[in-house]
C-alpha cells in the first residue's frame, strides 16, 4: 500500500498524507481515552493512600463525572473527525470558496477581490463551524454538566451567550484577517517578517483589552470589597514586587460552579480576577437559606430533593478560605516572578515566527493548492489553511505534546513557590479543595496523564509539596 501511495502524483500523496495522520492522531487520542476509561471504570474504591484526602462519595461523584466526559468525548471526537474527513474527501474547501466568490459577485465584487472573497469564506466556515458544534455543546451543557450540578444557564442564557460570543469572534477575526492578508500581499520577499509582527501586536493588544473590554460582555466584574482579603492580597502582591493596580470579582457562578483565578496585564498594570465561585465568603453557591438563583428554583416543585440539596450544602462549602485563596494566589504569582508567562510568550512568538519562515517557503508550491481542489487559483487564506493547518499537523501535535511537559514543570515550580512563601499546607488543602469541588478525578493512567495533562495529577502535587499535616 506504502508503495503504491509513492507512485501516486504529489499532489495526491499529500492530500491521502495528510488524511492518514490525522486518522493516527485520532486514533492514539482514542487509545490513550480508552486506557484512561479503564481506570475510571475498574478504580471504584477509594486508594489507600487517598483515604484521607477524599470521602467515598465525592470519589464516585467525580468518577461517575469524569466518565461521562471521557464518552461523550469519544463520540464527538469521532464525529469531528469523521466530519473532517469528509469535508476533505467531498471537496468541501473549494465549495466553500466558489460559494464565497458567488456572494461576493452579486454586490459587485468579482474575483480580483480576494480579499473580500476571503472574508465571506471565514464568515460562512465559522457559522458552519458554529452551528455543527451547537448540538454537542447544549448536550455538554444541559446534560452532563445539569446531571453533575455544575450547569447554572438556562437555554436562553445559554443561546444568547452563543449569538453574542459569534458576533465577538467576528468583529475580531474579520479586520485581523483582511489586515493580515492585506499585509501578506503587499510585503514583498519579507512579508513573513511582517505578518510575524502584526500578528505579535494584535496578540498584545487582545491580551491587554481582554479583560477590560471583552471579557465584560459576558460576565459581570466586580472590585473585591475592601477587606481582609483584599488587603491580604495587596500585601502578599507587594512582598514580591508584583504591580498589582486592580482586583476583581468576576460573577462564574452564573455560567458554572467550576471555579478559577488568573492575572493579566502588561508591565506596571497586573490585574488579579478570582471566580465568585472560588471564594467561599463570596459564592452564592453557599447561601443556604437565601434566595435561590434560577436553577436552585426549578427543583423547589420536589420537596425531597430540594431538602437533599440544601443538606449537602450545609455540609461542605463550595470554594477555598481566606488562607487557601492566598496560597492559590501564591502559586499564581509565582508563575509571574519565575518568568514562566514570560518564557511562553518567547516560545509563542518564536513558533509563529518560525511558521511564517516556512509559510513564505512553502506559499509556492502550486501542488499543495491543487491537492486540496484548488486547481485554478491560489487563495492566500487558503494557503494559511493547507499550510498551517494540515502540512504543520505533525510538528503542532510534536510542539504541543513538548509544552504540555514544560507546563507540568512550570506548574511544579510555582507550587514550590508557594511553598516557599510559608503556605504549603494552606495550598495542600486548597489543592483538594478545588479536586473536590470540581469533580477531578485524582486517579490517572500514566500514559494519559503524561499526553494530556498540562498540570500534574493532585497526588504528584501533593506528594512534591511535602508531608504536610492535614486536620
Amino acid at each position: 500500500m506504502l508503495k503504491t501511495l509513492f507512485l501516486l502524483p504529489v499532489e495526491t500523496q499529500i492530500f491521502y498524507s495528510v488524511l492518514v495522520f490525522s486518522w493516527t492522531v485520532y486514533l492514539w487520542e482514542a487509545y490513550l481515552s480508552c486506557r484512561q476509561r479503564k481506570i475510571y471504570r475498574t478504580t471504584i474504591h477509594v486508594p489507600e493512600e487517598l483515604g484521607k484526602i477524599m470521602d467515598p462519595e465525592t470519589f464516585e461523584k467525580s468518577r461517575l463525572y469524569q466518565l461521562d466526559k471521557s464518552n461523550f468525548s469519544f463520540w464527538s471526537g469521532l464525529y469531528s473527525e469523521i466530519e473532517g474527513t469528509l469535508i476533505l474527501l467531498l471537496g468541501g474547501i473549494p465549495f466553500l470558496w466558489h460559494l464565497a466568490g458567488s456572494v461576493t459577485a452579486r454586490f459587485g465584487f468579482g474575483p480580483d477581490y480576494e480579499i473580500t472573497q476571503s472574508l465571506v469564506f471565514l464568515t460562512l466556515a465559522t457559522l458552519f463551524g458554529a452551528v455543527t458544534g451547537l448540538p454537542w455543546s447544549l448536550y455538554s451543557t444541559f446534560v452532563i454538566e445539569e446531571k453533575h450540578g455544575f450547569n447554572q444557564q438556562t437555554l436562553g442564557f445559554f443561546l444568547k451567550d452563543a449569538v453574542k460570543k459569534f458576533a465577538v469572534t467576528q468583529c475580531i477575526l474579520l479586520p485581523v484577517s483582511s489586515l493580515l492578508l492585506y499585509i501578506i500581499k503587499i510585503g514583498g520577499d519579507y512579508f513573513f517578517i511582517y505578518a510575524w509582527l502584526f500578528t505579535l501586536l494584535v496578540s498584545l493588544v487582545l491580551v491587554t483589552i481582554y479583560a477590560d473590554y471583552i471579557a465584560p460582555l459576558f460576565d459581570k466584574f466586580t472590585p473585591l470589597p475592601e477587606g481582609e482579603l483584599k488587603t491580604a492580597i495587596e500585601d502578599m502582591a507587594k512582598s514580591i514586587s508584583f504591580p498589582l493596580t486592580k482586583l476583581y470579582v468576576v460573577e462564574g457562578s452564573k455560567r458554572s460552579s467550576h471555579s478559577n483565578a488568573y492575572f493579566y496585564g502588561f508591565f506596571k498594570n497586573k490585574r488579579i480576577v478570582l471566580f465568585d465561585t472560588l471564594l467561599e465568603d463570596y459564592s452564592p453557591l453557599n447561601s443556604a437559606g437565601e434566595p435561590q438563583s434560577d436553577a436552585q428554583t426549578e427543583t423547589e416543585s420536589d420537596p425531597e430533593e430540594s431538602s437533599s440539596e440544601t443538606k449537602q450544602k450545609s455540609k461542605k462549602k463550595q470554594g477555598c478560605n481566606n488562607a487557601e485563596i492566598l496560597a492559590v494566589l501564591g502559586h499564581e504569582l509565582g508563575h509571574w516572578k519565575l518568568g514562566h508567562t514570560v518564557k511562553n510568550i518567547v516560545i509563542s512568538q518564536m513558533n509563529s515566527f518560525l511558521c511564517f519562515s516556512l509559510f513564505a517557503v512553502l506559499i509556492g508550491r502550486i501542488e499543495l493548492f491543487v491537492a486540496f481542489g484548488f486547481t485554478q487559483s491560489q487563495p492566500t487564506l487558503i494557503g494559511l489553511m493547507i499550510i498551517f493547518q494540515f502540512i504543520f499537523s505533525p510538528y503542532n501535535e510534536l510542539l504541543s505534546f513538548c509544552l504540555t511537559v514544560l507546563s507540568r514543570r512550570f506548574e511544579f515550580q510555582a507550587d514550590a513557590f508557594a511553598r516557599d512563601m510559608g503556605k504549603a499546607s494552606e495550598l495542600y488543602s486548597a489543592l483538594i479543595k478545588l479536586n473536590m469541588d470540581n469533580l477531578g478525578f485524582p486517579v490517572a493512567d500514566w500514559l494519559f496523564s503524561m499526553w494530556h495533562y498540562s498540570h500534574p495529577p493532585l497526588l504528584e502535587r501533593l506528594r512534591a509539596l511535602g508531608n504536610v499535616k492535614q486536620d
